[in-house]
């Protein structure tokens, strides 16, 4: 690389660590403030008036995942009435509804998190749908993954507690205090970066050569502020945000990545703030932050070092990348959208040299802890840190413990459990696709644009971003159809509630116990060490899951 790209890449990576520096302590500390505070707003108090909640009442872990459940059931409902509905809406632009299929994926993409797209937003979908459904999703469904990690982190600070909070009190102070004010900020900058906001259709244009071209229009702004800091994903356009309306300069894509990382990032500040120690906030965020920084190294070094002559020439493997963001604007991205759970794209991960699109892959097989979605990111880290503190203490021969609450059968088989969830479902979904006559015939015959293994990397891209909740796509793959609408559809249900009722269980088993107190022989879980031994954990539970299917599809493309 020349030393104006290194440059570059300098200036970029220091602004960013400098904006999230910045906002770490005082965001940490809001948030904490906004699940700790004892008053509500008159906004607030009118809300549970209407929904009929008593705010000052507390529930067990099994009203909080009923809670969650019910909520999310409902949304689910209405998002897909809304879209089989379509054709009869005000701003439907003439749009008919979507099959039945691709209205239950879809209703269940942005009820979990995953915004998971199997259609051209543009083409398929009205204002009226984009912004009543999608666009509340987007931050309801972040609002309960704050809920749920806030929920774990008061396991882990109450003593002898039958409760974990009020899910319905999480979900509106999150929507209200956190999630609101920040995406009308957001969307406001973006709108002055050159995004659309507008409700205007189509316009015709001609191009330079005199052909005619519909150019789309819509709330674009809007959407994309909380898609990115709800760590949804999805996009108003097909191409997601390499699309010039969605992100139109390097600025507004590095705010863009700003934004995915703020809350994320914050969370730690937020679970040190609620346990009364900053010190393990600050080793959950070192461990973050290693990953991320490490993934995004390796990402970049393998693009901008493609083999072949074109990528040479190029300074780098460009395919399918835009030229404005170059190779460190697009690995960035989507190091950051695959290690969150937003899923947004700003260049074609299926475009990227063979192993380079192994690394996406990888951040997502991770668990997406570093730093992971708004909330799922905290809690998945957490989870990750009751077993490295079993291991821990079998290590050292003591009963293990985290932060006074002792780690017994009970909660070694519930993280365990947690652990196991996405990979049963990555490979099952994977496994089922090829193993399946029928299934293999449709898919070879329908979905896989390029035969051999760069087809199964497709597949298994499919149900790792599906599982775990995150939503990009290699983008060969046609995922349009009966099989992947519903195979998909389930692992993102799945794959978004189960591990939700195993960290509110395992709330609920920690908020019951009293605190113990610290001993000479208590694993210290604030300092270097404990985070080293974190790290590892996330990483070698990773490496001996997926390593044979990994070998099968892009290392075996990358030997090739």
């Amino acid at each position: 690389m020349d030393a104006g790209v290194i440059w570059s890449i300098v200036l970029t990576s220091t602004t960013l660590i400098l904006a999230l520096g910045l906002a770490y302590r005082p965001l940490g500390d809001y948030i904490a403030h906004v699940y700790t505070s004892a008053k509500d707003s008159r906004a607030e108090r009118a809300t549970y008036r209407l929904i009929g909640v008593d705010a000052a009442g507390s529930q067990t872990w099994q009203a909080y995942v009923r809670s969650v459940l019910l909520f999310s059931v409902v949304g689910v409902v209405f998002v897909y009435a809304i879209m089989r509905l379509q054709q009869f809406l005000p701003y439907s632009l003439g749009l008919g509804a979507p099959s039945e299929a691709l209205s239950f994926n879809t209703a269940i993409s942005f009820v979990t998190n995953t915004n998971w797209q199997s259609y051209s937003g543009e083409a398929t979908l009205g204002y009226t749908v984009q912004f009543a459904a999608l666009a509340v999703q987007n931050f309801v469904s972040a609002a309960v993954g704050i809920a749920v990690a806030v929920a774990l982190v008061r396991g882990f600070a109450y003593r002898r507690s039958g409760v974990i909070g009020n899910f319905w009190v999480d979900l509106v102070r999150g929507t209200y205090r956190l999630l609101l004010p920040m995406a009308v900020v957001a969307a406001v900058v973006l709108l002055a970066g050159g995004v659309i906001q507008n409700l205007s259709g189509t316009t015709d244009a001609a191009t330079l050569t005199g052909a005619a071209q519909s150019l789309p229009g819509g709330p674009v702004a809007s959407q994309e502020a909380i898609k990115l800091l709800g760590t949804n994903g999805g996009g108003f356009f097909n191409v997601n945000s390499a699309h010039p309306f969605e992100n139109p300069t390097p600025w507004t894509n590095l705010f863009q990545i700003f934004l995915m990382l703020v809350i994320p990032f914050s969370l730690p500040r937020a679970f040190g703030r609620i346990v009364r120690d900053d010190r393990q906030g600050y080793a959950i965020l070192g461990v973050m932050a290693a990953i991320f920084v490490a993934s995004t190294a390796i990402l970049t070094a393998l693009e901008a070092g493609g083999a072949g002559t074109a990528p040479q020439l190029a300074g780098g493997a460009m395919e399918g990348k835009e030229v404005r963001f170059g190779i460190f604007g697009s690995t960035l991205f989507g190091s950051t959208s695959t290690l969150t759970s937003t899923g947004a794209v700003d260049s074609m991960h299926d475009s990227y040299t063979a192993v380079g699109g192994m690394m996406p892959m990888l951040n997502m097989m991770l668990g997406e802890i570093a730093p992971g979605g708004v909330g799922s990111g905290l809690y998945g880290m957490l989870v990750l840190a009751v077993l490295a503190v079993f291991i821990g203490g079998l290590l050292i021969g003591r009963t293990p413990e985290y932060l006074g609450k002792k780690i017994g059968p009970r909660e070694i088989k519930l993280a365990s459990l947690y652990i196991l969830v996405t990979p049963t479902l990555v490979l099952a979904g994977t496994a089922l696709s090829f193993a399946i006559p029928a299934v293999r015939a449709d898919v070879e015959a329908t979905s896989i644009w390029n035969p051999g293994v760069h087809g199964l990397s497709e597949v298994l891209y499919a149900f790792t971003s599906a599982s775990n909740n995150n939503g990009s796509a290699f983008a060969g793959l046609t995922a349009n159809t009966p099989w992947f609408n519903t195979a998909l559809g389930v692992a993102m249900l799945l794959g978004r509630f189960l591990p939700i009722v195993l960290v509110l269980a395992l709330a609920g088993s920690l908020a019951a116990q009293d605190k113990v107190p610290a001993t000479a022989g208590t694993l210290p879980t604030h300092r270097p060490q404990f985070a080293g031994l974190l790290a590892g954990v996330a990483i070698i539970v990773t490496a001996l899951t997926y390593f044979p299917v990994l070998t099968l599809g892009p290392l075996a493309e990358g030997l090739s």
